[in-house]
């Protein structure tokens, strides 16, 4: 596993220097200010990761392929950035990236604008793809469908924000549409403009979708155990603002309170609280979950030749479950 994980990491590395490339022939010398703060968080950087599983799903389709559908990788990357633009907005961010956030640079307006452009772009650039005229439209419906559930699953996100009795299938479902369909989308349409049939496009949109759900799951726990200086985030924010994640949540169904979290905490702290958790079960339970949607979604993947595009896809779920930032 180690050596394909330097593969998948080679990989991941080409494909971000790709869509580096591409992000600064069409944004970064834009003229006007709305242009500018469009661009601003696209050129900030980022693991680029929605792309390559674009691209290594037209792979593992059509060996090749990947080159074809590179305008719908960026136009997945750029979905990306609309959505954390806009959510930068509504939860107040000033920093992103390490830049300052879109609306916090600019204005609220240009912001709320800015993320617009790039929504209505990713469209232009998906009907760039070189493929046929039917997969771009099922490559745009899928990715307008994904939109709209994005939407939804941040609309049931902060209502959370409100509740302490939040459900383990509320939770999955809220995820799934926050953080699991890009991913669906992305795999899908990969697989898609390269020529998939109807089968494989239905197993790569479910692996985008369970690995998405596994990546967010990561995400809870890294907000946890991984250190600031190593994750760059504010380690325990999530215990300290009582968020309703799989964490809290099993840790509810285990009889372990975790709302005495809730205030300023110190390094003391937020290692008792991984202690309690973690003699409590209430990590390993979080981990399997997030291992078992991967596990399943690699099960899917048989239907697609047997390829290396095939064992890097599956690498990508397997990245999610370990990483530590």
């Amino acid at each position: 596993m180690e050596a394909d994980m330097s593969d998948l990491s080679a990989y991941l590395k080409s494909v971000a220097q790709q869509i580096d490339g591409m992000i600064e022939k069409n944004f970064t010398h834009a003229g006007g200010e709305l242009d500018r703060a469009s661009a601003h968080l696209l050129s900030a950087g980022g693991k680029r990761l929605r792309p390559a599983v674009v691209m290594l799903s037209a792979d593992a389709i059509r060996h090749g392929s990947s080159k074809d559908v590179m305008p719908a990788a960026l136009a997945l990357e750029v979905t990306h950035t609309f959505t954390l633009i806009h959510d930068d907005i509504m939860d107040g961010d000033s920093l992103r990236r390490g830049v300052p956030t879109v609306h916090t640079k600019w204005d609220m307006p240009t912001g709320i604008l800015a993320g617009d452009v790039l929504y209505a772009r990713a469209f232009e650039f998906i009907c760039q793809s070189k493929a046929d005229e039917g997969p771009k439209v099922q490559a745009v419906a899928l990715l307008a469908r994904a939109c709209a559930d994005i939407c939804e699953g941040q609309h049931q996100d902060m209502s959370f924000e409100h509740r302490a009795d939040v459900t383990e299938e509320e939770y999955m479902a809220m995820v799934a549409k926050k953080t699991g369909v890009l991913y669906a989308a992305a795999a899908a349409i990969g697989g898609t403009l390269a020529g998939g049939n109807p089968e494989q496009i239905r197993a790569l949109y479910q692996f985008g979708l369970n690995t998405g759900i596994a990546f967010q799951i990561q995400d809870d726990l890294i907000d946890l155990l991984t250190p600031t200086e190593k994750s760059g985030k504010d380690q325990g924010s999530d215990l300290r603002e009582g968020k309703q994640t799989l964490v809290m949540i099993i840790a509810r169904q285990k009889g372990v309170d975790l709302l005495k979290y809730r205030h300023e905490l110190s390094p003391a702290d937020i290692k008792a609280a991984i202690q309690e958790l973690t003699d409590a079960g209430v990590i390993d339970a979080v981990k399997k979950k997030a291992a078992d949607l991967v596990a399943d979604s690699n099960r899917l993947l048989m239907v697609l030749p047997p390829t290396k595009e095939r064992q890097l896809i599956m690498d990508v779920g397997e990245f999610f479950v370990t990483r530590s930032f």
